[in-house]
């Protein structure tokens, strides 16, 4: 098969699931930008803003979140310092995920707005 061209396929075109929710998604968005503004949260997570102010509403009453008011923009200051609340890894922390997400990332210095042990 030397000399052949492969096809490049898109594989998130083959599964409509994903591993990690859209909890997930906005939580890790702030990770990477605690100063982002709903729009740009919503795109990062793929979801539309109203979702996006729905998840923000649930992590902030779970205790995941806190946000602050800095003039007209929020900023988030995450606590990854929770647990990840998954029984199949019990003794995981919010940290944990981050670091896996972020080792694949350029570094850019410390996760900004994240509160913790990290």
């Amino acid at each position: 098969m030397e000399g052949r061209d492969r096809a490049v396929v898109d594989l998130s075109t083959l599964r409509s699931w994903t591993f990690l929710t859209k909890h997930a998604d906005v939580f890790l968005a702030l990770a990477r930008e605690s100063t982002m503004r709903v729009p740009e949260i919503a795109v990062a997570a793929g979801i539309t803003e109203r979702s996006t102010y729905r998840i923000l509403a649930d992590l902030e009453h779970a205790g995941y979140v806190r946000r602050r008011k800095e003039g007209r923009r929020n900023h988030y200051e995450l606590r990854v310092d929770l647990p990840l609340g998954e029984p199949v890894v019990e003794d995981g922390f919010l940290r944990d995920l981050v670091a896996v997400i972020q080792a694949g990332e350029p570094r850019t210095g410390a996760t900004r707005g994240c509160r913790g042990n990290t």
